[in-house]
C-alpha cells in the first residue's frame, strides 16, 4: 500500500497541464526463448528447462494492448494488459519431481507456462527540448502466473498471484515523422528481479496513426522457498499508435 500512497502524492504534485489526450498502443511480433528454467519446490524438487529438456509445442503469439492517457506534454499514465502462454512438449530423460508429483523419465510431458502481466504507470518527463524527452515514473504490475506439467492423467501446477512495483523510464527522440525510444519497466534486488524493455521507434503514417517496430526483452523470475524461476525471452515486435 505504501508504493500506492508515493504513486498518487507523486502524481498530485505533478499535475500542472489542462490539456489531456488519449492514446491506444497494440503490439504483436516474434518470440525467441533463450531460457526458462524451473524448479518446484525450490528445495526438494527438480530443477529442468523447457527451452532445454522440451521443445516449444506451437506457434507463440503474444499481444500486449495499452491505454495511454496524457496530460499536457509531461504527465503520462497508462494501463498495459500483456497475456503470454507458452506451450511445450518433450519426453525428459530423467525423473521430475515438481510440486507433490514425480514425472518419470521418457514420458510424454506436456508443459504449460503462463504470465500475464497487468500494469498501472505513471511517468513524468523530468528533460523535454525540441526533439529530446527523458522521463521517469512507476509502475504498479500485477503478475497472473502459472507453470503445470501434465503426463497422461497426471497433473500438476503451481500459481501465483502477486503485486510487484517497478520502475519505469522512457528516453526518447522524435521528429515530425518518426521517432526512436528506449522505454521499460525494470526492477532487481533480492531473492528476484523483473526487466521488460523496448528498444525501437514509429513512424507517423496519418495524423493520429503511428506504426511501431523493435526489440523488446523480458527477463526475470525469482529464487524463493517455493519457487525457482528464471525465464529470457525476446520479441521481434510490430505494433500500431493510435493517438486521439
Amino acid at each position: 500500500m505504501r508504493f500506492f500512497y508515493i504513486l498518487i502524492v507523486f502524481v498530485f504534485f505533478s499535475l500542472n497541464e489542462l490539456s489531456a489526450q488519449w492514446g491506444f498502443d497494440i503490439e504483436s511480433g516474434l518470440v525467441f526463448q533463450s531460457y526458462n528454467d524451473v524448479r518446484i519446490p525450490n528445495e526438494t524438487g527438480t530443477l529442468f528447462s523447457f527451452t532445454d529438456d522440451f521443445k516449444s509445442g506451437g506457434n507463440v503469439i503474444p499481444i500486449r494492448l495499452r491505454v495511454n492517457y496524457s496530460i499536457g506534454d509531461m504527465n503520462h499514465f497508462s494501463f498495459l494488459f500483456a497475456p503470454l502462454n507458452i506451450d511445450y512438449q518433450g519426453e525428459p530423460p530423467f525423473d521430475i519431481q515438481f510440486q507433490q508429483t514425480l514425472f518419470e523419465a521418457g514420458k510424454p510431458i506436456f508443459g504449460f507456462y503462463k504470465f500475464n502481466s497487468y500494469r498501472l504507470t505513471y511517468r513524468r518527463d523530468l528533460l523535454r527540448s525540441e526533439n529530446w524527452s527523458f522521463g521517469l515514473g512507476l509502475t504498479a504490475k500485477v503478475r497472473d502466473a502459472l507453470i503445470r506439467l501434465t503426463t497422461g492423467t497426471i497433473r500438476d501446477n503451481k500459481s501465483d498471484l502477486g503485486f510487484v512495483p517497478l520502475l519505469h523510464t522512457k528516453i526518447a527522440r522524435e521528429e515530425e515523422k518518426w521517432s526512436v525510444f528506449l522505454k521499460g519497466d525494470a526492477l532487481a534486488g533480492g531473492p528476484g528481479r523483473a526487466i521488460d524493455v523496448f528498444i525501437g521507434g514509429t513512424y507517423l503514417l496519418v495524423d493520429g496513426f503511428s506504426v511501431k517496430a523493435g526489440y523488446r526483452i523480458l527477463e526475470g523470475g525469482a529464487d524463493i522457498d517455493e519457487v525457482y524461476n528464471f525465464t529470457m525471452i525476446h520479441f521481434a515486435s510490430l505494433g500500431a499508435i493510435w493517438e486521439l
